[in-house]
């Protein structure tokens, strides 16, 4: 098996908001990805004491130990009992009902002999490469669907669609977020590699249109997961070169890239 991580801050002087793990069962015959995107909060607080590294990070470790050591478990189930043993963890002191409570987007993939199971959960990607080098995108669209103007920065407009019937999902307190989940099980002899991202590195493909999936996934086989991040940035700093003054979003965000050769 070959595996290659890279996650990045956006800005150095603040904590990383991602996590990123590759896990293999003890048999050797087996193991499984994680991919977190934390969703920044707002300034004007979300009702946790907790930041949300430590939310991504908790969340992260439950789903890499029970993808991993609970194999019989369908991947909805371990997101759900990890959202649980998460909230379990801080309940007593934070208001999980914020609709800006800790919450990120999720990666999880899974493979055995014989099979490899995904879960994608809002705007993160997994990307599945086949023996024959075509590459298909697995996404929750969700997302991208919704009108620009439901996405606003202030946190009342955003709990309208947010969690939310008619919005989009994200791993935040409440377990049953994990049916909502796009999810799938592919034969193991269809699949070559897998490549996860958040939407930081995703960016070369939806926001600077520097290549398709396809391209994207090319470029990590053959440059390495650090390389795709560095052209972000450098895609990232001739926008804001160009456009000075011109918010478009986070002018730079955290980028976590998983390529795994199964």
């Amino acid at each position: 098996m070959r595996s290659e991580l890279v996650s990045e801050p956006g800005d150095p002087g603040r904590p990383n908001e991602d996590f990123a793990s590759v896990g293999l069962s003890a048999s050797g015959q087996g193991g499984s990805l994680v991919v977190l995107d934390g969703v920044t909060p707002p300034r004007d607080g979300y009702g946790c004491l907790h930041p949300v590294p430590w939310f991504s990070a908790r969340l992260g470790g439950a789903l890499t130990e029970l993808s991993v050591s609970q194999g019989d478990l369908p991947l909805t189930e371990v997101l759900s009992r990890a959202i649980r043993r998460v909230a379990d963890a801080h309940a007593d002191t934070c208001d999980l009902s914020h609709p800006r409570t800790p919450q990120a987007t999720v990666v999880l993939a899974r493979w055995s002999p014989s099979e490899v199971e995904y879960l994608v959960l809002s705007d993160s990607v997994l990307l599945v490469e086949s023996p024959a080098g075509e590459v298909t995108a697995l996404l929750d669209d969700r997302l991208s669907l919704l009108p620009r103007t439901a996405l606003v920065s202030d946190a009342v407009a955003d709990a309208t669609v947010r969690n939310m019937e008619g919005g989009f999902f994200t791993a935040a307190a409440d377990p049953s977020v994990a049916s909502r989940a796009v999810t799938g099980t592919l034969p193991r002899s269809s699949v070559r590699a897998l490549t996860a991202l958040t939407d930081g590195a995703g960016r070369w493909v939806e926001r600077f249109h520097a290549g398709d999936w396809s391209e994207l996934f090319a470029l990590v086989r053959e440059e390495g997961s650090a390389s795709l991040v560095e052209r972000v940035r450098r895609l990232e700093r001739a926008e804001a070169a160009e456009r000075p003054g011109v918010r478009r979003g986070k002018p730079h965000d955290d980028a976590s890239v998983v390529f795994v050769e199964p």
